[in-house]
């Protein structure tokens, strides 16, 4: 089994430098245009997927979409599991809004963040679910970057540290217990975009 792990096309909130979170914002015209991208290059790969599945925010929703409809194969029902790592107070807001509000060391107060650990409890649930109900299959999977991030911290005792790009692709394949990482963050379907 190979899961492809991807983050959802650029926002315009992505554009702004505002957290996101939770919030539901959709593509802007150029994620939809990063969306066909990747899935044009994965239609020329050899190697084939069955399924896609997102977290259910619109913009995950819609990079999933496009995707699956260059590669011809059907959207799973979303799920909850993969949502980006709920912000709280800090959703929406800039770098600069939230060190002028909160100090630079804004991300060490509660203002209501979901924990690391949770996100990573529920990643890696999500996986294990997966390799039980379709060991057969190769899924495409369209989350978030903290979300991601987390897994891959998760997974991989913090091996994997650079900023999960917008439309990057993570390729793991099941290996007897663990998740073999193929392919990491790679964005390079995104220089012909460019």
């Amino acid at each position: 089994m190979r899961i492809g792990l991807i983050r959802h096309g650029i926002t315009d909130w992505n554009a702004l430098g505002k957290i996101q979170g939770q919030t539901d914002i959709p593509l802007n015209d150029e994620g939809r245009e990063q969306a066909a991208t990747l899935g044009e290059r994965l239609r020329g790969e050899s190697f084939t997927w069955d399924y896609v599945i997102s977290s259910g925010l619109v913009r995950a929703d819609e990079t999933g979409s496009i995707i699956a409809s260059i590669l011809s194969i059907p959207m799973m029902e979303p799920d909850k599991r993969l949502l980006e790592r709920s912000f709280g107070q800090v959703e929406g807001l800039t770098a600069e809004q939230r060190e002028k509000k909160w100090g630079t060391d804004w991300n060490q107060l509660d203002l209501g963040q979901e924990k690391d650990e949770d996100i990573q409890v529920r990643g890696l649930a999500f996986l294990e679910d997966m390799w039980k109900k379709y060991p057969d299959r190769n899924i495409l999977v369209i989350s978030h970057g903290a979300f991601l991030a987390q897994l891959y911290i998760a997974m991989y005792n913090d091996m994997y540290t650079e900023r999960i790009g917008n439309l990057s692709l993570t390729i793991l394949e099941k290996e007897d217990e663990n998740w073999k990482p193929l392919l990491y963050n790679c964005s390079r379907h995104l220089l012909e975009i460019q």
